[in-house]
């Protein structure tokens, strides 16, 4: 079949076009321009901006593919652009969304794809609420005849072009101070649960959903099997590594969001709560499997990184931040012990 990704050559979309091209299908990516792609020969390009909506109706036109995959629709206005461009020139819309449409705390957990999603009265992030309104909007397309559409909502994916995340965001400064055993900072009291993703493992989800009329009308999680806390992701990076023991330094969630909000967008949004996701209908559907565990993904990840020269060193960046806020935070425990005793 013919395929047009939507962008094509960011984390995700690399593993996607390489899978698609794997599986025998034609692959086109509309992008930019700016990103060295790290994709097969056999991929042509289309450079335009998403936001181009002339140029991408033209490319709807000319282009007919049998499916579309948009990795970057952001918003409601894309989405509403993307469905004028597309309708009556593709057989389906394949829609990358996430699990932050999902009000959280969840009400149960596994999550099922019918959890309670982004609404007026339950409000989580702006990101979340406008992936809910794209959904919306593809689903409602394809019901007006316009497209088939899937919606697909991967969690924390990473891979090889990006970097390992943590409590306050996905700095590289991180690694380093895990390779050099230096404190690092953890929200709460750590356990919390997570559930990475390997990029490539996604990927075969997406590919196997093009063309996959099982697939038509229907949304799927794509996210890791592997849920761990969080005390247990930072020390199993540090043995996919063969790094030290990490030292885990535990502060509130409440008092890092206080102390340091420029900082904290991932941790305000995304890992506070502890989530599993149920990924048992893309199992069914997409033939989705969790084949890459977490120390193999951070190994690979980390050293694409650095043979890229993408490594901060452990005190540079936030990574000085995280110095400070770790002498603050022992010096205020010691503090508060001294005079209660």
């Amino acid at each position: 079949m013919d395929v047009l990704i939507i962008g094509g050559t960011g984390l995700i979309s690399t593993g996607i076009t390489r899978q698609l091209v794997q599986d025998g299908h034609g692959v086109t990516c509309y992008t930019r321009g700016e990103s060295d792609p790290r994709v097969p020969e056999s991929v042509e390009f289309i450079e335009g901006d998403r936001y181009d909506d002339e140029h991408m109706a033209e490319t709807a036109r000319e282009e007919e593919p049998d499916a579309v995959i948009d990795m970057v629709c952001y918003g409601p206005d894309a989405a509403e652009s993307a469905v004028e461009a597309f309708a009556g020139h593709t057989d389906q819309y394949i829609f990358c969304s996430t699990v932050d449409v999902y009000y959280r705390p969840p009400e149960n957990n596994p999550v099922t794809e019918d959890a309670q999603r982004h609404d007026e009265e339950h409000f989580v992030s702006e990101y979340g609420q406008n992936k809910t309104e794209c959904e919306d909007i593809f689903m409602e397309a394809a019901a007006e005849g316009a497209f088939e559409t899937t919606v697909i909502r991967p969690w924390h994916t990473y891979g090889e072009g990006g970097a390992i995340n943590h409590t306050f965001g996905s700095d590289t400064y991180y690694i380093s101070r895990i390779e050099a055993g230096e404190p690092v900072v953890v929200q709460g009291d750590g356990s919390a649960l997570w559930g990475p993703c390997h990029r490539d493992d996604v990927a075969v989800a997406f590919a196997n959903a093009v063309g996959n009329e099982d697939a038509y009308g229907e949304a799927y999680h794509v996210t890791g099997d592997q849920s761990f806390t969080w005390d247990q992701y930072h020390q199993r990076v540090a043995e996919a590594l063969d790094a030290p023991e990490p030292e885990l330094v535990h502060i509130p969630t409440d008092v890092l969001l206080e102390v340091a909000p420029e900082k904290t967008d991932f941790l305000r949004d995304h890992f506070q709560y502890a989530t599993v996701f149920d990924n048992s209908k893309a199992k069914r559907d997409l033939d989705f499997e969790h084949t890459i565990s977490w120390e193999e993904g951070v190994a690979r990840t980390v050293a694409w990184l650095k043979e890229n020269d993408g490594l901060q060193g452990a005190h540079e960046g936030v990574g000085a931040f995280e110095d400070d806020l770790i002498d603050a935070w022992r010096d205020s425990v010691a503090e508060l012990s001294d005079s209660l005793n």
